[in-house]
């Protein structure tokens, strides 16, 4: 079976939230554990253009936000409802992720 590796950038006030929903549609099971997860903090920055609809901060203004790389994964079988339901608890609406398939040896 294949495994998936989800990296996404959330806002500090939703990090927990969005740990949540992936895990309780089955993301970050390892062996007999379930919503395991690995998380570091940074900073992320945009500029909202026009026709954004900025959670945090106004079109035209640059942007810096608190933010968590959460990284789990995923068995392909879980993969669709994961991003649904990570997607679904994220607050902005361009949302940064990346999902890669991993080897096992």
């Amino acid at each position: 079976m294949n495994t998936y590796k989800l990296v996404v950038y959330v806002p500090l006030t939703h990090a927990d939230r969005v740990r949540e929903a992936i895990g309780s549609v089955g993301g970050g099971r390892l062996g007999n554990y379930s919503h395991c997860s690995f998380s570091s903090r940074g900073q992320g920055r945009f500029l909202p253009l026009d026709g954004a609809n900025p959670h945090i901060g106004t079109v035209g203004t640059p942007e810096v936000v608190e933010e968590e790389q959460i990284e789990i994964t995923i068995e392909e079988e879980f993969l669709v409802e994961v991003i649904r339901a990570m997607k679904d608890a994220h607050p902005y609406d361009e949302i940064a992720y990346d999902v890669y398939k991993l080897e096992h040896i």
